[in-house]
Formats: C-alpha cells, structure tokens, sequence
C-alpha cells in the first residue's frame, strides 16, 4: 500500500516540522509514503526547511512552487502527481497521530464504491472534532453526514486515488478558496464514503488560517460556497 499526503503551504515553515515529524513516526507501518508539498509562494524559509528534510531521505518528499494562487489551487496542482493508492489532504499546520497509517493499513481497503474512508480529527487537547460515526450506519455521504445526520465538526478524508483524480476543486474568477463540500458532494452523486471512529490528525486552528477568518473568506469569493 502507497499513500500520497498533499499539503499547500504557505509560510508554514514554523509548522512544517510537526507533520513532518508525525510521518517519520508512522514510517514503521509498512505503508511507502510520499509527500507532496506545493509552496503557494511562500516568503519565509520553506523552502531551506524542505532541503534539510529531503536530505534525511526517510520518506519520498516532492516540493515544488507556485505563485501565490490559494490552497484549493495548490491541491489541484498536486492531485495529479500523486502516484499512491490513497490520496490525504493535510494542512500544513495538521499533523497526524502516532498510530494514523496503522488504522489505515487495517481499515483502507480497494472497495470501488467507497471515494474516502473518513476518520476522525481530534484538537490538541485530544478532544474530538465532531461527532462518532454511528458503527452500524457508517456506510453514508458526506451530504448526508452534515445535512441530515447531524455531524458539525470535521473528518479526515483518506480518498481512494483512483476516484479522487476524477474530480477537481472547481474554481471561478479570481477564487483562491472554496469549501471542500462542493467537490465532495459531486463525489457523492456516484460513491459513498465509510466512517471509522479512529483518530487520523490532530488540528491546530490558527489566527491566520481559512478556518478562523471563513466568514471573511466568503465574503472576498461569493461564488461557489456549496
């Protein structure tokens, strides 16, 4: 089993060593793990951080740059390379738990209805964020999780690679983001994703980042919320 991770970033490289940390720890699980990294024009020193990492040579690192266009843009710059059978997003300021690609190497399987298996995140207090999957009703869609089951928080999304290079995050005008919602929903017009109540990440909200400043965030790109 491969898994490609995909991180945007941009003047992270003080929180670039913890997910960097974080996949060294799960090396051990027998899973080959890349990491794709696109500098979204970064100013600071990410650049000399990623060096320093590839020179350790313990995961497969690829870092490559782009003028500054947004993280949704970065992911669509870097879905294509990926090369692993499953494909996780993560931010540059995520990073995950010590036994993340265990529960993946258990629980990932190639099952052509399944888009993503979605575990669960936790904050750095080890809190989850979020709600349990119910265990006898974890086959569903992310529409339905949100929408009709109840879920307010958020998951991690281990995507099989095939579906995912399927689908993009379609982006109008001059967006830089859009919600990830959009593109999954389309995703779930076809496939279903599966819950597993696992913590795959731990989150750090940060000042400057999407998540605290999302009203802001819309207001700035009207057009494609949902």
């Amino acid at each position: 089993m491969k898994v490609s991770v995909l991180t945007p970033t941009y003047n992270r490289a003080n929180t670039l060593t913890n997910l960097y940390d974080s996949l060294k720890r799960n090396s051990k699980y027998g899973i080959e793990i890349e990491w794709l990294i696109m500098d979204d024009g970064s100013t600071d020193n990410t650049n000399e951080l990623i060096e320093r990492f590839q020179k350790e040579n313990i995961i497969t690192i690829l870092y490559e740059q782009q003028e500054n266009k947004g993280k949704m843009a970065a992911l669509n710059n870097l879905v294509p390379k990926a090369t692993g059978d499953y494909i996780i997003e993560c931010d540059s300021d995520d990073f995950f738990t010590g036994n993340a690609f265990e529960y993946i190497a258990k629980n990932c399987e190639d099952d052509e209805e399944i888009y993503a298996y979605a575990f669960l995140k936790y904050d750095q207090n080890h809190c989850n964020i979020g709600n349990l999957f119910d265990e006898e009703n974890n086959i569903t869609t992310m529409f339905d999780l949100y929408f009709k089951q109840g879920e307010d928080g958020e998951k991690a999304l281990v995507f099989n690679a095939k579906i995912r290079k399927q689908f993009s995050y379609e982006l109008e005008k001059d967006e830089r983001f859009i919600t990830e919602a959009r593109m999954h929903h389309k995703m779930d017009k076809l496939y279903k994703i599966k819950g597993i109540n696992l913590p795959l990440m731990i989150c750090e909200y940060r000042e400057d980042g999407y998540t605290k400043n999302i009203r802001e965030v819309f207001k700035k790109y009207p057009y494609r919320i949902l």
